[in-house]
């Protein structure tokens, strides 16, 4: 039987203010099993659209935020799918950062182009926000803006930011906004990390949510839009069926598909919210090879990191002593030393502290370690908290400790807007 409107949304699904659809209550039967080593099958978001024949977007004008993973089961792209099914009336794209198709590197956007796929106009999204964007939406002519983008976890991962930075501009320009739900691939288990003060609100950060903030999109679109929206966007969202909170990528059955460029792989995701600290410092997070954000170094690093870090006795993860060259990036060409995160035990690793352990031990164990001078760790981190503790000598448990209290606040705004078990 196919799902009617209704039924995408929340069975307990309320108007609520300002015209947000809520969508708070289970409407999903409990995971299905797979056939294959016992792995359950996850119906994404637009699986389940497409199953009701896009009735959800029944007589509107469509443009869609997505990028290379916006992908089926089967990894067609959802846009050239919806393009070549006559019940889904598609006018535009819209390409965060990398782009729709994914051809730019970090930093870096496709701009305004006709998809040669499909002939729709792609607009670019990247660095815009606010009435510019809104601008963007008015242009295409759109009256449903859709978004379907792999989120991996982490509050510093500009996508989720994109999603804001969209819903803020849908209401500006009067649309609808739709969001359909992919899994996080880290899990939903917990909240983790440092949470943003906004003073330090930039595109890797706008609010105050943890470091890993162990939601998926379609509840950060409801907790964005009932505590951060101060004009709330007409907004429904898809869920999955079939994923639990505890689910790693690799339990749900669905292609893996890179959101960006060192992204390669859903174990990138499971360190990345720790590791990518090392933005903020002198040394290489590993970019420019084969295993970005596993392998941290610096010329003149040596084995001394690796025992710090081990000496820690951090929960499920070990490291080696590793030696590698970029092939950009940061020590471009050069070869230099450093760790290789190898993650033993998922269920216990706790990306977050193994990240700030690892910046305790490296500015420890070697005599060059710095901040970059434009203090891009603030950011990341979400305050000076982290960075002015580990210079004053704190130790790993001395700076997570320093997040708690603000970390058990987010957590119960988190729970108001989770969707799955």
């Amino acid at each position: 039987m196919s799902l009617s409107r209704r039924s995408l949304l929340a069975a307990g699904g309320a108007l609520g203010a300002a015209g947000t659809v809520g969508t708070g209550a289970a409407l999903a039967p409990a995971a299905s099993a797979a056939p294959d080593a016992g792995r359950h099958r996850v119906r994404t978001g637009f699986e389940r659209l497409a199953a009701d024949g896009y009735a959800l977007l029944a007589g509107e004008r469509v443009g869609v935020v997505t990028n290379p993973t916006g992908v089926t089961a089967d990894a067609r792209h959802v846009v050239d799918v919806m393009h070549a099914d006559e019940r889904v009336d598609l006018v535009a794209v819209f390409g965060p950062e990398h782009g729709f198709r994914g051809t730019a590197q970090a930093g870096g956007s496709e701009g305004r182009y006709d998809d040669p796929a499909t002939g729709l106009p792609v607009y670019d999204t990247y660095l815009k926000s606010g009435q510019p964007l809104a601008d963007v939406f008015t242009a295409s002519e759109v009256d449903t803006v859709v978004f379907d983008i792999q989120d991996v976890g982490a509050r510093f991962y500009t996508y989720i930011w994109t999603l804001y930075d969209c819903m803020v501009a849908a209401a500006l320009a009067g649309k609808r906004f739709v969001v359909l739900d992919r899994p996080n691939p880290v899990t939903g288990r917990a909240a983790l990390g440092p949470v943003l003060d906004r003073a330090f609100a930039t595109f890797v950060g706008r609010e105050p949510i943890a470091q890993a903030h162990g939601m998926t999109v379609a509840e950060l679109a409801l907790l964005f839009n009932a505590e951060f929206l101060t004009a709330p966007v007409a907004l429904e969202t898809v869920r999955m069926t079939g994923w639990r909170r505890t689910d790693f990528f690799d339990a749900t059955g669905l292609p893996w598909v890179p959101p960006s460029p060192n992204m390669p792989s859903p174990e990138t995701a499971l360190v990345y919210s720790g590791t990518c600290l090392f933005e903020g410092t002198n040394l290489s997070e590993g970019r420019g090879t084969t295993r970005p954000f596993e392998l941290l170094g610096a010329e003149g690093v040596d084995r001394r990191w690796a025992e710090a870090a081990n000496a820690l006795g951090l929960p499920g993860v070990r490291f080696r002593e590793a030696y590698f060259a970029p092939t950009f990036s940061k020590f471009q060409g050069k070869t230099v030393g450093g760790v290789q995160l190898h993650v033993h035990d998922r269920e216990a690793f706790d990306p977050v502290r193994t990240g700030v352990g690892l910046l305790v031990t490296a500015r420890r164990s070697w005599s060059g370690f710095a901040w970059r001078a434009d203090h891009w760790i603030d950011k990341l981190t979400g305050s000076t908290r982290v960075r002015t503790l580990i210079d004053a000598g704190a130790d790993t448990d001395e700076v997570v400790g320093a997040w708690e209290a603000d970390l058990t606040a987010f957590r119960a705004v988190r729970r108001e807007h989770l969707l799955y078990r």
